[in-house]
């Protein structure tokens, strides 16, 4: 299957030139789009000058217009059956990564698969927020359905895919990307600018619940089907181990 590898970007001058080339290299064959989502800082001159060393689709926009427009975009402008989103800003890549990524997919164990990087200040496999995760991969047609909902939720777009997939019991997988490091945002910049930053992505967040809490009433129904369904199959597995003894009993008292 083809892959288009996705990485959106906002002012990541620092880390931007080395992720495309890394990812870029590490994946011939595989189509690579990047959106500058209206820096204010050098990375649309490096993403420029990017181009004339390698092969990639780059598309600029003249104003900030969120990560989940970027998104959208660029998977309206995809070619491939696979997508891959894969954040600005991390450094460690490694080509694993990527198969990391899409091995649960073509596995067919998964439609989702969210990638989470190694090396950060929080352990991913128990931090509370990792389904927000900016690493992951699914089949262009799952989403394809929901990208006019996606496009003006900007930091919110994560929940509202993780909700949309496990509303509609589509499978969800956690890997785990060794060597992989993503910074936390009291890494990257003042401390007053990082909590106004996570102010305004807590309430994108929120609004995305608030407005689509008939998708979370229908993964609640889907959880009391499920367990419905299991707790059905755990009383006929009961009963033949009673009929079992039962016949048991039967045939020793003929005896």
């Amino acid at each position: 299957m083809k892959k288009s590898i996705i990485i959106c970007a906002y002012n990541e001058e620092r880390t931007i030139g080395e992720v495309v080339s890394s990812v870029v290299k590490l994946n011939p064959g595989s189509e690579v789009i990047v959106v500058d989502d209206g820096s204010a800082d050098r990375t649309p001159q490096i993403l420029d000058a990017l181009q004339e060393e390698l092969t990639f689709t780059l598309e600029i926009f003249p104003e900030n217009r969120g990560k989940s427009w970027a998104m959208v975009h660029s998977v309206e402008i995809s070619g491939g059956e696979i997508i891959i989103f894969f954040d600005a800003d991390v450094t460690g890549i490694r080509a694993s990564h990527f198969s990391t990524l899409t091995a649960p997919l073509l596995s067919g164990s998964a439609d989702m698969v969210l990638g989470q990087p190694s090396n950060t200040v929080i352990d991913y496999r128990f931090h509370p927020f990792r389904a927000l995760t900016g690493e992951r991969a699914l089949f262009k047609k799952d989403v394809e359905p929901i990208l006019e909902d996606m496009r003006t939720i900007r930091f919110g777009v994560e929940t509202f895919m993780n909700l949309y997939f496990q509303a509609n019991g589509k499978r969800i997988e956690y890997v785990w990307l060794e060597g992989l490091k993503h910074p936390i945002k009291y890494q990257k910049t003042t401390a007053a600018r990082a909590t106004k930053e996570f102010i305004s992505e807590g309430k994108e967040i929120a609004e995305v619940y608030l407005r689509n809490h008939n998708l979370i009433l229908q993964r609640v129904e889907l959880l009391l089907k499920e367990t419905n369904r299991k707790a059905l199959e755990r009383l006929d597995e009961m009963q033949e181990t009673v009929n079992e003894k039962l016949n048991e009993i039967r045939k020793n008292l003929k005896r």
